[in-house]
């Protein structure tokens, strides 16, 4: 993507199932699991740069032993500087106690991490400062071992203010409004409710309070804590959770907006954001790595028993579809296929652009997730091309000489890598003008192999705000004088913000709001602006489940196409000599090539959840208001 965006986060959670004497025997070492930890989210740093953290549980640690800990980061290499702090940890130790390295037993006691339950998070900053407080995992602390309770997820909640104000309701104070803190503390709640409901009743079967803690461990319900925990949850999320005494879970969302996949053998039981992190760590195959399904729970009891429980009701599928054109690992065979899709559906748009001139043009890419989608693109011009090529051979029957025919043969796509990406160049000048001169040159270019003649097609995975093409690339791709620059987003104009994770809060960022509120201003209709301003307004106290999505209406009078010309018009200057086009995917085709992630909000509209069009209309009211502030 060549537009700066912030998105997503990814979780890691792994429980060893064996004693970690068997580790040490089978793979040399009992810090297996810190070291596949490593692995885990080293492999998914493309959800998240801005933080990074690590706990661990030790399991049947005796009272006065230290069975929990946790680092977290906010350094520039996060992931790096966290293990680095383990190691160091783990290794200054070591050194102290030399007696330490051969000694399981006493590893697990003296050195910090070595334990059996992990749970690993990287993050992005979408919402709030990106301090410290606000990295992954989170800890609430209690002197009861089954109520320490340990959360990280990747998502985003619609409806803080409500869960916040439920949190008052049943007593309890805040110290902040951040979504993880109150669904951390309303799990908590629930999770303290339980304990001391269980310790009630063992206290009533004559236990008293030693004898009763391993037997709470047994007989907590955590499919019930969470199923009081989420009742009113909305948004899209993956929440992981550890307690103290070892359970753990990861609950999905009920719409499955954000992912999450398990593998488990008589080993490991392992969870991550994305399906091939856990086929590269633990090298196994597609098929045996299964999804949570939306709206369950993946519950791993202390006993090393592990079920999926449905904690809500599941929605209409709506998985993020911007996972698949975007965000996750273009490695896993799915979304491979699936981004490759995404280009060959996009031909006939391309050839309507060029005019049919595949001789006079060249096809390229902007770098480097558009690449896959490039395949997909040049794939199905060559069977364009061989279709057309049978047919003048079978046309021309015998009329044709061997030099016709080789010259028909010998037509191919002219495939060239043009936009180069430099090294990110830091915006330290904060005047305007020598800011701009800087991101401009972003990417780089290769010369000499565009003629005057030629129209240069270059695909991207998305275009979110066109600033990066209007400053950098158009002007980049302009210097190689080609007749014509075709600008092809794999994924449809992204015309509503996002609400459950991505970093697309406001609405005057988008490109193709930019575009519509020009031509209603063109077609002297602004008048309707503030008439949908109007009406999102008069929503404001309505409940959730009754707000529409009145933001539709300034999209209505305009076709895709009359919307996709006016951003052509926006991304060019006037620096600019080549005409400058710009092409979208169908939303009919998106959901062709992405049919298990029909989550396209972004794109119609259509919200999975009843918080998204309460979002949406804050969202137009605060640009209609000039507030600056995020809409969620």
């Amino acid at each position: 993507m060549s537009d700066a965006l912030k998105h997503e986060c990814g979780i890691a959670l792994l429980r060893l199932l064996k004693p970690l004497d068997y580790y040490k025997k089978k793979y040399g070492t009992a810090f297996y699991g810190i070291n596949k930890m490593y692995l885990l989210m080293e492999k998914q740093h493309n959800r998240g740069q801005d933080g990074a953290g690590l706990a661990s549980i030790k399991l049947d640690m005796t009272p006065g032993e230290r069975y929990i800990s946790r680092v977290r980061s906010n350094q520039q290499q996060p992931i790096q500087d966290i293990f680095a702090q383990v190691n160091q940890r783990i290794n200054t130790i070591l050194e102290e106690k030399p007696y330490l390295n051969d000694d399981v037993i006493r590893q697990k006691k003296e050195l910090p991490y070595v334990g059996e339950l992990f749970l690993g998070h990287v993050r992005y900053g979408t919402f709030g400062k990106n301090s410290i407080e606000s990295v992954h995992p989170f800890l609430r602390q209690n002197n009861w071992m089954h109520r320490n309770l340990i959360v990280a997820g990747n998502f985003n909640m619609t409806n803080v203010n409500e869960l916040f104000a439920n949190l008052i309701k049943i007593g309890q104070h805040p110290k902040e409004k951040a979504d993880t803190i109150t669904i951390m503390e309303k799990i908590g709640h629930f999770l303290d409710d339980a304990v001391a409901k269980l310790y009630k009743k063992l206290k009533a079967e004559g236990y008293n309070k030693r004898e009763a803690s391993p037997l709470i461990a047994e007989r907590l319900n955590i499919a019930k804590i969470l199923k009081r925990s989420a009742k009113n949850w909305d948004g899209g999320y993956a929440m992981a959770g550890l307690l103290g005494h070892g359970d753990a879970f990861v609950l999905r969302d009920p719409a499955g907006i954000r992912p999450a996949y398990y593998y488990k053998d008589d080993e490991i039981v392992v969870v991550a954001s994305e399906r091939p992190v856990i086929q590269t760590v633990f090298n196994v195959d597609f098929d045996n790595v299964q999804e949570i399904d939306p709206g369950n729970a993946l519950i791993i009891k202390k006993n090393g028993t592990v079920q999926t429980k449905e904690i809500l009701e599941p929605l209409e599928r709506k998985a993020c579809s911007f996972e698949r054109i975007y965000f996750s690992r273009g490695s896993d065979a799915e979304i491979y296929h699936e981004r490759k899709m995404l280009g060959k559906l996009l031909l006939p748009k391309v050839l309507k652009a060029i005019d049919d001139d595949i001789k006079n043009t060249v096809f390229s890419f902007i770098p480097n997730t558009a690449e896959t989608s490039f395949f997909g693109l040049t794939e199905a011009v060559e069977e364009y091309l061989n279709e057309r090529k049978t047919n003048e051979i079978l046309n021309g029957q015998r009329t044709l000489s061997a030099e016709k025919v080789r010259e028909i043969l010998s037509e191919r796509p002219r495939v060239e890598k043009i936009a180069i990406k430099d090294v990110k160049l830091r915006t330290f000048i904060t005047e305007d003008s020598s800011r701009d001169d800087l991101v401009a040159h972003v990417y780089d270019v290769t010369y000499g192999v565009i003629k005057p003649e030629d129209n240069l097609v270059i695909i991207d995975d998305s275009i979110v705000r066109g600033t990066t093409l209007k400053k950098s690339i158009i002007k980049m791709m302009d210097r190689l004088h080609p007749k014509k620059i075709v600008v092809v987003s794999s994924a449809p104009q992204i015309r509503y913000p996002d609400c459950y994770g991505i970093d697309m809060a406001r609405m005057e960022d988008l490109i193709a709001f930019r575009a519509a509120l020009s031509l209603l201003k063109d077609r002297n209709q602004y008048d309707l602006v503030e008439e949908v301003y109007k009406k999102c307004k008069a929503q404001e106290n309505l409940r959730d489940i009754d707000v529409q999505n009145f933001v539709k209406e300034i999209y209505d009078p305009f076709t895709d196409e009359e919307i996709s010309e006016k951003i052509s018009e926006l991304i060019k200057t006037d620096v600019v000599n080549a005409e400058v086009n710009v092409i979208f995917q169908k939303v009919a085709n998106l959901n062709k090539a992405c049919p298990k992630n029909l989550g396209d909000w972004y794109f119609t509209g259509n919200y999975p959840t009843d918080g998204g069009n309460r979002v949406v209309n804050r969202a137009f009211i605060n640009f209609y208001e000039g507030n600056k502030e995020r809409a969620y």
